[in-house]
């Protein structure tokens, strides 16, 4: 049995480390609800913006330079993970996934490009000599549309004008508080979302003015801003959430840790006065004999 000295010392660095989780737990949690406020109220949005581009797209056969379909040579992967740790398994399946992603298209034969949003993939990826990584981690200080829009804009630059073929992004989808949602989207090329049965979400009675080709290569980048704005809020909600769920896994640990420590230590000492009993007893009876 360890002795009291040591039983202590464990007890003061679990006490410790409790209090940290606990006040982290605390300050994800108030960070988490002002990422799910954005994420919720950017959500529908994003979703109607993408209706009307499906309708077009779907009804009329109209198409843009991002409609783009031709053989992928290079592509580029969005891979979205934190700027810190200590949310379980957050970061580590993105990156499980981005890895997998990467030797798929190796195996296609096409060159690989990463545009790394988060510290942790920036550092993980960029270890590797063959691939192209360029870091955006400020991102995630401050996601302003407009610092985000930017980064989109670069992409559909160069996918309009045959610098990359094909752009991917992963991340974790925002889900709840307890889980999230790993997630690879394509980006570039736009794909064309058919209607269940042949039919529109809209009304086909609009008249539009200018034509359907103007409305739609205005309308494609401003959703393809929307939609990496989203991404970015979606991996931030669910990363505060994350986040918060294993402090509070660690804290209750801890908590169990203590339970268990105290109760050794208290059998420790009840031992240690155990044995000064029966030493003193033992002297007075030798005394007496």
């Amino acid at each position: 049995m360890a002795n009291l000295k040591e039983v202590r010392t464990r007890i003061a660095s679990v006490s410790s480390t409790q209090q940290i989780t606990s006040a982290m737990k605390m300050v994800s949690a108030a960070k988490f609800r002002r990422a799910q406020n954005a994420i919720i109220g950017m959500r529908p949005y994003a979703a109607q913006l993408q209706d009307i581009i499906s309708d077009i797209d779907t009804g009329d056969g109209v198409r843009t330079p991002y409609h783009a379909e031709r053989p992928v040579h290079t592509v580029v992967l969005v891979v979205v993970t934190s700027n810190k740790g200590l949310c379980g398994a957050f970061n580590s399946n993105v990156l499980k996934l981005a890895q997998q992603r990467i030797e798929y298209w190796k195996q296609q034969g096409a060159d690989i490009q990463v545009e790394s949003i988060g510290k942790k993939a920036s550092e993980m990826l960029s270890r590797q000599k063959e691939l192209t990584v360029r870091p955006h981690d400020e991102l995630l200080d401050n996601p302003a549309f407009d610092a985000i829009a930017t980064l989109a804009d670069k992409l559909l630059d160069d996918f309009s004008e045959k610098r990359i073929d094909r752009v991917e992004l992963i991340y974790n989808q925002f889900k709840n508080s307890l889980s999230q949602i790993l997630s690879c989207e394509q980006f570039l090329p736009v794909t064309i979302k058919h209607q269940e049965n042949g039919k529109s979400s809209m009304r086909n009675d609009y008249i539009f003015e200018p034509s359907k080709e103007d409305i739609l290569r205005e309308m494609i980048p401003l959703t393809l801003r929307s939609t990496f704005y989203r991404v970015v809020l979606d991996s931030l909600a669910a990363e505060h959430g994350a986040r918060m769920t294993a402090m509070q896994k660690a804290t209750d640990n801890a908590t169990e840790l203590l339970k268990d420590l105290r109760l050794s230590y208290n059998k420790a000492r009840q031992a240690s006065i155990t044995n000064e009993i029966i030493e003193i007893v033992s002297g007075s009876e030798a005394l007496k004999g």
